[in-house]
């Protein structure tokens, strides 16, 4: 008789089968309709977790014992055989819920079978290379490619969890994450997180540069079917086409989600007991909207949740920047906050109305990732309804090539009193001042009738002045707030010359709440 688990298994198989094509007949276009098709024929039915699921052995594994579970290199899918090649993680600790890989080599899909033989059990971990671990799946995959040497195959993006998968550019190290889907982040009635079910992994032609892997999505409320089109170099860059069938009904649904962590910066009033001045793998949410206007939103770490949109129509991009990329910036010397990548969105078709939203969780450890921002289309998705979007995302260093105005360097705030005063205005009188650097403007003298533009959605705004800085490069503008109550102001700054933009605009949103 079998085991409640093996019944599980084979009841998992059986819905999700390999799927299958004439001999040596099976292409990117008709492995991808394929897929779309279960999709949607998942879609039409109720939603069943139908995961493996974990032999005892690996349940509760901690993280000591899970580290100490390593691929074997020399088992790499491909490794001979063209630039890239493939490594896959094991299940367990944080990721039980492993996912079934399937390889498209030759016109032929063939499932990839789970082997102990492919990794190394070590430490704590040495006990699992006597048990039973058949049929269990993989926790997920990563890719290297020549990416820093051409003697040596770098790891340069990862699968794994949900629907997460980072990625980096040369010389860069992990820092945010982008997913798949969002699906109502930050919703009084909590967060759904759609999950990446199974994978095709395209084999390359020997000399070919960019990789393709198609992935089934399934979750309660929506199925969906992947495409991604990955080309690691300078800029990882990754063409993602995601079709998408909706259950039931999603209020908020978060197209190209980026995941990222602020702890303190330049503008945030928290006060750290760190030696490191600045802890962030992101210091900033960038969007270039239709109407061809620059937004630099600084992030911070709040003491509640907040959130806020940025709308528009049809945007040219978003994404969440880390600007500073000398180590002298963070002074850490394990987690090289310097390396970190930033990443772009760039949409490849009409979005139609709708904005970036900013997700911005309080948060006191750098283990969590408290900043999230993606694209939420003005029209709810409805059951029944299909979607397509199309998107590129890439990685880059501190600025987009296709940025001409100057950027924001820096941003800092602090108590707008003058020392030694009779009657010192409250704490929550505020100065700020904020940087540019770069374009046209920093090659002005200080003689140019250089001028701030201001708007703020509350409060009194006083002293607006502009400056050029002893580098005769970077240019300050400041300005001090009395706020209206515990008001929140939302401001909006940037700086002209004759009525022409010289920077790109800085968006800030300051609480007097902040300050308790």
């Amino acid at each position: 008789m079998r085991s409640a688990r093996q019944l599980a298994i084979a009841l998992s198989m059986a819905f999700f089968a390999p799927l299958s094509w004439a001999q040596s007949n099976a292409t990117l276009p008709s492995v991808f309709a394929e897929v779309t098709d279960q999709a949607r024929e998942l879609a039409a039915s109720p939603y069943q977790d139908r995961s493996i699921p974990l032999p005892d052995a690996l349940k509760g594994l901690d993280n000591a014992t899970y580290r100490s579970i390593h691929f074997r290199g020399d088992q790499a899918l491909w490794r001979n055989n063209g630039l890239f090649s493939v490594q896959l993680f094991h299940p367990g600790f944080l990721f039980d819920k492993p996912v079934r890989i399937h390889l498209v080599e030759d016109g032929e899909v063939h499932p990839l079978p789970f082997r102990k033989d492919l990794f190394t059990y070590k430490d704590g971990a040495a006990p699992l290379a006597d048990q039973d671990l058949s049929d269990i799946g993989f926790a997920g995959f990563r890719l290297h490619y020549p990416l820093n040497r051409e003697d040596y195959q770098d790891e340069f993006l990862v699968f794994r969890g949900a629907t997460y998968f980072r990625m980096i550019g040369r010389d860069q190290g992990y820092g945010l994450s982008a997913r798949g889907l969002a699906i109502n982040t930050a919703s009084p009635d909590g967060e759904e997180f759609p999950a990446f079910r199974e994978f095709w992994l395209f084999k390359p032609e020997p000399g070919a540069t960019t990789m393709h892997v198609v992935a089934l999505l399934d979750s309660p409320s929506v199925a969906g079917a992947y495409r991604f089109a990955i080309t690691p170099g300078e800029r990882a860059t990754v063409n993602v086409e995601a079709r998408l069938f909706a259950r039931q009904d999603i209020d908020k649904l978060g197209i190209a989600p980026l995941t990222s962590m602020f702890v303190h910066g330049d503008a945030n009033p928290y006060r750290a007991d760190d030696y490191r001045p600045r802890v962030h793998s992101s210091e900033g949410l960038l969007m270039h909207t239709s109407a061809d206007e620059w937004i630099w939103r600084p992030l911070s770490n709040p003491q509640e949740l907040r959130i806020s949109r940025l709308q528009d129509e049809n945007p040219e991009g978003f994404g969440l920047v880390q600007r500073k990329r000398d180590f002298e910036n963070y002074l850490d010397m394990h987690l090289n906050f310097e390396r970190q990548p930033s990443q772009w969105v760039t949409p490849l078709d009409d979005w139609g109305p709708g904005g970036v939203e900013l997700v911005e969780i309080p948060s006191n450890s750098e283990t969590n990732d408290n900043i999230v921002a993606y694209w939420v289309p003005g029209q709810p998705l409805q059951a029944g309804e299909e979607r397509t979007y199309r998107y590129r995302t890439s990685t880059f260093d501190a600025r987009l090539p296709q940025q001409t105005l100057a950027s924001v360097v820096r941003t800092r705030q602090g108590w707008g009193g003058v020392p030694g005063e009779n009657e010192p205005p409250p704490r929550s009188y505020r100065q700020f001042i904020v940087d540019f650097r770069g374009g046209e403007l920093s090659s002005l003298d200080a003689s140019h009738p250089v001028e701030a533009q201001l708007t703020a959605s509350t409060g009194e705004t006083r002293q607006l002045r502009v400056r050029q800085l002893p580098d005769n490069k970077t240019w300050r503008a400041s300005f001090h707030l009395r706020p209206d109550g515990e008001k929140p102001s939302d401001f909006r700054l940037f700086l002209s010359l004759r009525g022409e933009p010289l920077t790109e605009t800085w968006n800030y949103v300051w609480n007097p709440n902040e300050l308790r």
